[in-house]
């Protein structure tokens, strides 16, 4: 009988003559320890590696809804913020506007009252007229003194939005009048200021 020669790594009984006996190869025993030892170090990293990777997602989740309730905190803050900036110059509108009104309806007086004293003060020079000039020309200033008085009356009793209104036909259908009436106009306001404020101080 010849005789063979086992393959390395298996454990196989060896013929010696007559008697058959089973040796164990050492390398098989390290090779399956450290075999046994590596798997253990893969499950282990494989272990480690799936908790890092769920820390990791976790993290990021409570990254995430941190990010969603911080920017949901700037959108109320600053939609409150606009909301009250946008009361506040709502106020501060309609305060400029009523203070603008009370201005205009100020300076629609005093002008009434103005055109009223000029229109009484050529009535009340149209006699000395009459007799330095003519009574022709004392007829011409009663009848400019008429038209200012009623003018002023007329002036006093309208509302500001009319006078506007008033205003933008008057300027339509001659700007020429228009523009020196308003020169004469602002000259007299300033000079009724000018006094008023003489007098105040």
């Amino acid at each position: 009988m010849a005789k063979s020669t086992p393959p390395e790594n298996q454990d196989t009984p060896v013929q010696d003559n007559e008697e058959t006996v089973a040796t164990p190869n050492p390398n098989t025993a390290e090779t399956s320890a450290a075999g046994e030892a590596a798997d253990e170090t893969a499950a282990g990293i494989k272990s480690r590696f799936s908790k890092a990777i769920e820390d990791a997602r976790a993290a990021a989740e409570t990254l995430r809804a941190d990010a969603v309730d911080l920017t949901a905190a700037a959108r109320e803050k600053a939609g409150a913020t606009a909301s009250e900036w946008t009361e506040q110059a709502g106020v501060l509108a309609g305060q400029a506007r009523d203070k603008s009104l009370d201005l205009a309806r100020q300076g629609k007086n005093k002008t009434s009252e103005a055109i009223a004293v000029v229109g009484r003060t050529l009535a009340d020079t149209a006699p000395v007229i009459d007799e330095k000039l003519g009574v022709a020309y004392g007829d011409y200033a009663r009848a400019a003194a008429g038209t200012l008085e009623s003018s002023a009356e007329k002036l006093a009793a309208k509302d500001i939005a009319d006078l506007g209104e008033d205003v933008k036909e008057f300027v339509r259908k001659s700007p020429a009048t228009a523009l020196g009436i308003a020169a004469v106009t602002g000259f007299m306001v300033a000079r009724l200021f000018s006094r008023s404020g003489r007098r105040d101080a």
